[in-house]
């Protein structure tokens, strides 16, 4: 599909024959579950370190802040480090 980036996402299901019957097959269904989770955890992961400067303007150290969020030490400096870029 990378290779049809100039059509929209109706002229590529009209060209793969997606129509309204294949949406209902588990097969769909779980691309599409896995595509909704997958855009879940980079949202997550967006959310955190977007949350990162503000925790070190509070106080925080870089260890607790990759405590708190879940995170290695290094994504917290990396993030700290690409926000003061």
């Amino acid at each position: 599909m990378y290779k049809f980036t100039r059509l929209s996402r109706e002229e590529l299901a009209e060209m793969l024959g997606i129509d309204e019957e294949f949406k209902k097959t588990r097969m769909y269904q779980s691309i599409k579950e896995d595509g909704l989770e997958e855009g879940r955890q980079e949202g997550r992961q967006e959310a955190k370190l977007e949350a990162i400067p503000r925790l070190l303007a509070l106080g925080l150290s870089v260890e607790q802040v990759a405590v708190a969020l879940d995170l290695t030490v290094a994504q917290v400096q990396q993030a700290a480090q690409n926000q003061s870029s």
